[in-house]
């Protein structure tokens, strides 16, 4: 490891950045803190948790497009808490990483060009990371950045289950199945072995579902199959994402609606999935609040199009032994789960009401056929554990 022994990461979202602080002790990363900008709150805050103590601190920048301005604020605030002096390495999280990373890379100006020529794959969060990466470069140019990309989890995946039903030459030039949220999987599949290693050498679906949601097919721990393909359009229904969608749809709103290419990017992106649907949130919290039937409807199709997903990935690995939900919604939120698993009993899957009401880490009951898991995710251990690793021996 370089000298001193701080480790900060980036996990930047489209409209959000997570930051994790580790210090590293015996060639291990341990989280010290923690902390959250939304770029859609006003004023724009740095919330910042250490240990059992949390704040908010509103930033003099209160333009998220200043990015070098708020980083430089961040470490500003950072600087108050811990010894920042000590920082020798910044992990990022990098949203696509192609057939071009397939594991963590230390960043330098080859691979940082290489990250940007993967950006028209991922218009909304490459920027971000980007951006992220060249501020922390400016201010702190002494301190060594890696990149940890969502895509490289899923490269286990067969060729069958990548390809399109396309010409041969679109696969070929990279028009194909990648998969997301692959850091968050890699942890649940850590997680997995070390809590229930009968469950993590079987057959199981991850579904992490947060205001961006997907699921993974896993084998013995290895990405077998993702909802997500191409894009972080595709798959299930999402906060303000469509899921997966009829191509017709897109050629009639361009063609016969006039829709301009933007306009459609707009609506998919941002006007589709559950606010689409209802009208009313995006918020999964707020609709199970909400008594209207657009609410509901929202709601309904959001679980039936899991539960459906959930039995497609079963006929991948050719049966199912266990289902395991993250992420915010996934995690915090019985009545959602409760929704998808009610759908799932055919496979054998019984859900234990008070197992699930309380959150616990096991929520199917003891006859169910299919074993139902809560477990939280942490993709910032992994940014950090991955970063570790390439600086391992030095």
């Amino acid at each position: 490891m370089r000298n001193g022994n701080l480790l900060l990461t980036f996990n930047a979202g489209s409209s959000t950045v997570k930051i994790g602080l580790f210090e590293i002790k015996a060639d291990k990363a341990h989280r010290i803190g923690k902390g959250l900008i939304d770029f859609r709150r006003r004023p724009l805050t740095f919330h910042l948790t250490e240990g059992p103590t949390s704040f908010d601190r509103s930033l003099q920048t209160d333009r998220g497009e200043r990015l070098q301005e708020v980083v430089e604020e961040t470490f500003g605030i950072l600087g108050e808490h811990f010894d920042i002096s000590k920082l020798s390495t910044i992990g990022h999280r990098v949203v696509h990483g192609g057939d071009m990373f397939s594991g963590p890379v230390r960043l330098n100006d080859a691979s940082i060009r290489d990250i940007e020529g993967l950006t028209a794959l991922a218009p909304l969060h490459q920027p971000q990371a980007l951006r992220l990466i060249r501020a922390v470069k400016h201010l702190r140019p002494a301190v060594a950045q890696t990149a940890s990309f969502d895509t490289a989890f899923h490269a286990t995946q067969s060729d069958l289950v990548r390809r399109f039903a396309l010409p041969r030459a679109l696969h070929d030039q990279g028009i194909k199945r990648y998969g997301f949220h692959g850091l968050s999987y890699a942890f649940i599949a850590t997680e997995l072995q070390r809590r229930e290693p009968k469950a993590a050498a079987g057959k199981v679906v991850v579904a992490h579902l947060g205001s961006g949601a997907s699921l993974c097919a896993l084998d013995n721990g290895e990405s077998r199959d993702c909802s997500m393909g191409f894009s972080t359009l595709d798959g299930i229904p999402m906060a303000t994402r469509c899921g997966t969608l009829d191509p017709g749809v897109l050629l009639h709103l361009l063609g016969q609606k006039g829709a301009t290419l933007k306009d459609a990017e707009d609506m998919l992106y941002h006007k589709s999935g559950l606010i689409g649907v209802s009208g009313i949130s995006a918020d999964t919290r707020d609709l199970l609040k909400d008594a209207r039937a657009d609410a509901r409807e929202a709601i309904d199709l959001f679980c039936l199009r899991i539960a459906g997903e959930i039995g497609r990935m079963a006929v991948t690995l050719g049966g199912l032994d266990g289902v395991i939900f993250t992420a915010g919604i996934g995690e915090h939120q019985p009545e959602i789960r409760a929704a998808i698993c009610n759908r799932l009993r055919w496979l054998g899957l019984e859900i234990g009401s008070d197992q699930n009401a309380t959150n616990a880490p096991i929520v199917s009951t003891s006859s169910s056929s299919v074993t139902a898991l809560v477990i939280p995710t942490d993709e910032e251990q992994v940014i950090a554990d991955e970063a570790l690793s390439i600086f391992a021996g030095e």
